[in-house]
């Protein structure tokens, strides 16, 4: 694999998510990689959701930032026309009601089952628990952006998270730099290696147990 920077990677990863975005939906972005993706959506059909209260995110040009108008991660956003603004607690309704057809999330591990674990790190404090645990329950699709191993060079796909998990939902999809990912009857299945990327590379850096379906549908 060609070796690409920190920004590179994560763009990669984002584009690539974006490409699973292409029905008429309402999308949930969590914070890093995630809200890279907004980068890549061009179909008006695509709505995004922020649970602090905002349907129809965009960008916003730097000379255009409202102080006021953020997103859940507290970066500055813009709001498309048609826009809607509710409070916290409306917003959580529609999560947890099953009104988000798409979470994408970031995430610190997964496990062999589809089981994710993003909100704490033992040791360490704790910001926020987020809304990661409502889009878990609530959102019909949930698909995981990462990279695929730590700093030290150990893999975030795992036979069992070591860190706490957010919920025993499984997620549907896992996008790396290395490859991609679905989740069926709780097993890992690569069905899509990155550019650049051999299945060696792939099973070297990953320590979860997977299914080879490359070209399957």
């Amino acid at each position: 694999m060609k070796i690409l920077d920190k920004k590179a990677i994560q763009h990669m990863i984002a584009k690539r998510a974006a490409k699973e975005l292409t029905d008429p939906c309402t999308v949930n972005l969590g914070i890093g990689i995630p809200t890279l993706v907004a980068e890549y959506i061009h179909d008006e059909n695509v709505f995004l959701h922020t649970e602090n209260g905002l349907l129809g995110v965009t960008g916003v040009d730097e000379k255009d930032i409202d102080p006021n108008l953020v997103n859940a991660g507290k970066l500055p956003v813009g709001e498309a026309v048609g826009a809607s603004y509710f409070n916290s607690a409306d917003s959580f309704a529609m999560i947890r009601g099953g009104h988000i057809d798409v979470a994408i999330l970031g995430v610190l591990q997964v496990d062999q089952t589809g089981v994710i674990a993003n909100w704490a790190v033992p040791g360490k404090n704790i910001m926020g628990v987020g809304g990661a645990m409502d889009l878990l329950i609530g959102a019909k699709k949930v698909i995981v952006v990462m990279t695929h191993t730590n700093k030290d060079g150990s893999s975030k796909m795992l036979k069992e998270c070591t860190y706490p998990i957010t919920s025993t939902r499984s997620v549907d999809m896992i996008i790396t730099e290395l490859a991609v990912f679905k989740v069926v009857d709780k097993s890992l299945r690569l069905v899509e290696l990155m550019p650049g990327v051999t299945i060696e590379e792939v099973r070297a850096k990953t320590e979860a147990d997977f299914i080879e379906q490359l070209g399957d549908e």
